[in-house]
């Protein structure tokens, strides 16, 4: 086992603040949506997904539940879910989970799906302190830049314990580009203040390739794929073996 650098402890991001102004967080969900498309997320993660599950002994007729972990406002889960429809034959449950009630009220209020082969729903959830429903296959985004290392490697073992295959993530690089097109992005694609604000917060909290490797091995995870993807983001899959 590696040994981590000393604990960090990472800004609290303004949309994080549960006392925020209603108005100012579904703004700023609107802004990750927005972010969520530009950035092809949802079609990097989907394919991630469909690749571990292709790579598996799954039969095409054993259905497949897929927790989305701290989903936020649903836009990325519901995205996921029919990508996923439409290119596996199995039926896909997708499951957010997130720790805010308003987060999920809205998610349900505005992606709740039932179509073709993918079903969405949400669910509250303290992905750091309660134990993750049993799944195939687990994601997230933008989520692992929000903790320190030790949170992030506990996160990591208990994703790779709730899912029977694997799971996915992507998330920021620590980098002078992706510093910059926080700072574009953020300004171009929203008026939202409480993003433009945590757009940059979120790159300097984030990790470099090798710090993600580190956290798999501190983890005692072996053999993950961390790749570089656009825009500065590593995207990441591991498998069970």
């Amino acid at each position: 086992m590696s040994a981590l650098p000393p604990l960090v402890t990472r800004p609290l991001e303004i949309m994080d603040d549960p006392s925020l102004d209603s108005e100012q967080h579904h703004q700023a969900l609107h802004a990750l949506a927005r972010i969520h498309i530009i950035s092809r997320t949802a079609s990097q993660v989907a394919q991630s997904i469909a690749t571990l599950i292709r790579s598996s002994s799954l039969s095409d007729d054993a259905p497949l539940r897929v927790l989305d972990i701290a989903c936020g406002g649903g836009d990325l889960t519901a995205a996921v879910a029919t990508i996923l429809g439409k290119k596996l034959p199995q039926q896909v449950e997708c499951i957010g989970l997130d720790i805010s009630e308003r987060a999920i009220d809205w998610a349900r209020s505005k992606h709740t799906v039932s179509t073709g082969n993918a079903r969405v729903s949400f669910q509250s959830c303290d992905v750091l302190r309660d134990k993750l429903p049993t799944c195939t296959v687990s994601f997230h985004s933008l989520f692992l830049h929000h903790l320190n290392d030790t949170e992030a490697v506990t996160q990591l073992q208990s994703m790779a314990a709730a899912s029977n295959i694997g799971f996915v993530f992507s998330d920021l690089l620590r980098t002078r580009l992706g510093l910059f097109f926080a700072y574009v992005g953020t300004t171009v694609l929203t008026s939202s203040a409480v993003a433009r604000i945590d757009g940059p917060l979120s790159v300097k909290a984030a990790r470099t390739l090798k710090e993600y490797r580190l956290l798999f091995q501190t983890a005692c995870l072996q053999s993950p794929d961390i790749r570089h993807a656009w825009p500065e983001r590593a995207l990441v899959n591991w498998s069970h073996r």
